[in-house]
C-alpha cells in the first residue's frame, strides 16, 4: 500500500497545532517519477535521459510559454509532462518537479504498485501504437513538424 502524508492544522486554546497523519491511499496507482524507476532500471533511465527529447520535453514548452495563454500552456502539459490531469500526476514544476518531463510513467502508467511489488503485472510493459498516438498523432506531427520515433523513442 502507498502511504500519503496529510497535514492537519487547528487552533487549540489559542495555540496553533499542526498534526501530520499517514493515511492509506488504497487501491490507486500513483506517479512516482522516473528517478524512482532508475533505482531498478538504471540502463533504461540513462538511455532515456541521454538520447531522447522526452527527457527535456518541458524545456520546449517553456520556450513557447510567453506566446501562450494560460489555457494553451496547460494544453501542452498533456503531452510534455507525466500524468498531467491525474490527481497524482504533474501539476506544476515547483510542486511536482519529478514529473515535468515525459518520463517512464507517461508511457508505462503510474508506477507506485510496480515499485512496491516489483512485479511486471503492476505496470504496462507492452507499449502499443495507440499509446503513442495519444500525443504522436497526425495532427500534432503536421502542426509541429516532428517525426515520432515510435520504435526507438524511449529506451
Amino acid at each position: 500500500m502507498r502511504w500519503r502524508n496529510y497535514v492537519i492544522g487547528c487552533l487549540v486554546g489559542g495555540a496553533s497545532l499542526v498534526i501530520t497523519c499517514n493515511w492509506v491511499h488504497a487501491g490507486s496507482k500513483t506517479y512516482v517519477g522516473s528517478k524512482k524507476c532508475a533505482e531498478c532500471h538504471e540502463q533504461e533511465y540513462q538511455k532515456w535521459s541521454k538520447y531522447t527529447k522526452k527527457s527535456h520535453s518541458f524545456e520546449d514548452v517553456m520556450k513557447m510559454k510567453h506566446d501562450l495563454t494560460p489555457e494553451e500552456l496547460k494544453s501542452c502539459y498533456g503531452c510534455h509532462t507525466t500524468g498531467y490531469g491525474d490527481p497524482t500526476g504533474f501539476r506544476d514544476p515547483v510542486s511536482t518537479p519529478d514529473l515535468k518531463e515525459v518520463g517512464c510513467e507517461a508511457c508505462h502508467g503510474p508506477g507506485s504498485a510496480h515499485v512496491e511489488s516489483n512485479s511486471p503485472a503492476d505496470i504496462k510493459v507492452k507499449i502499443t501504437m495507440r499509446d503513442c498516438e495519444r500525443c504522436h498523432n497526425a495532427a500534432r506531427v503536421g502542426n509541429f513538424g516532428f517525426k515520432p520515433l515510435v520504435h526507438a523513442g524511449a529506451h
